[in-house]
């Protein structure tokens, strides 16, 4: 263990990942048709603002049986017949709420629902005592999600012209164009992983999504500068070829790599813990959980993806 932990701060070239890109490659191309195919066979669990629903919430603060997340979930299915699309506690204190999401109900079903979740919880207004106004509803249109990400992939599509025209500039046509390899493979992947598990999909995890592909980019360019500094001046020499010149690279930008995505996943953690698990908000989950993720996937692409399809548009 001391060993291989010198090797990484050294950063002498001892990890051959290069030389390894076989490996690699057959590693991502299964996991990224893996993702492509969860996609398209099994598809997304899209929120309500996707699809459409309504929205039932009321104070957690109750006179009767406590309103926690299961006892609410049991009163909807006793009533309605199925399951809600989603159950979440809100805030903390007498700000606390419950919040339910389901598909769309009409009024035939709605007043039911409310006076049996009334009668079993007996929710408390701001006047300190029960009322069944306080249970309120709302239709949610599944538009406003998809105004949502049409500005998503605009601004995605936006970013990787932008992105490629910089790469180009700064390094080469070879490094941009492994980058934006790098960078696809993030977004399917994240996707992927929504799909195969079955993650709420919200515009928060479309926003979520965004926000990943500069902390990929950020890596991929840390690596790719250390390997424009290495090769620089290359062809007067015969000691190293390209491929162990880039390895090299990787060798001493592995620590720094490695280091930020473990410090860029701890606040994600927090974020969680905190966010989700003490303040019930459900949107950080949708946030946190994209953002982990996207994070975990481009550090592993710009260490083990980027880095040889470089050296092969070079070779």
């Amino acid at each position: 263990m001391a060993g291989v932990l010198n090797r990484l701060y050294t950063g002498t070239g001892a990890f051959d990942i290069v030389g390894r890109k076989r490996i690699w490659y057959i590693a991502f191309s299964v996991l990224v048709l893996v993702c492509i195919g969860s996609m398209v066979f099994r598809g997304f669990n899209l929120g309500i603002d996707f699809t459409g629903g309504t929205q039932i919430q009321f104070p957690a603060k109750t006179a009767a049986a406590p309103a926690d997340v299961e006892s609410v979930r049991a009163v909807y299915e006793r009533v309605i017949g199925s399951e809600p699309e989603a159950v979440q506690a809100a805030g903390t204190g007498d700000s606390a709420s419950i919040l339910i999401r389901s598909e769309p109900l009409g009024p035939a079903q709605l007043v039911p629902l409310k006076q049996a979740l009334f009668d079993t919880f007996q929710p408390i207004g701001s006047n300190g005592t029960p009322a069944p106004e306080v249970i309120s509803d709302s239709a949610v249109s599944g538009s406003w999600g998809g105004q949502i990400t049409r500005q998503a992939l605009i601004a995605l599509g936006v970013f990787l012209v932008l992105v490629t025209i910089f790469l180009a500039f700064y390094f080469e046509r070879a490094m941009a164009l492994a980058a934006l390899v790098a960078l696809l493979h993030d977004v399917v992947v994240t996707a992927g992983v929504y799909s195969l598990v079955g993650f709420e999909v919200t515009p928060s995890t479309v926003i979520g999504l965004l926000t990943i592909l500069g902390f990929s980019l950020y890596d991929t360019v840390v690596v790719f500068d250390k390997v424009k500094e290495n090769t620089r001046g290359l062809l007067g020499l015969t000691r190293r070829t390209y491929a162990e010149t880039a390895n090299l690279a990787l060798n001493q930008t592995l620590i720094r790599s490695l280091n930020t995505s473990l410090f860029a996943v701890l606040p994600v953690v927090a974020l969680m813990v905190i966010g989700v698990g003490v303040l019930g908000v459900g949107t950080l989950a949708d946030l946190a959980l994209v953002q982990m993720v996207g994070i975990i996937a481009g550090a592993l692409s710009s260490l083990l993806l980027a880095t040889p399809i470089l050296v092969d548009l070079k070779m």
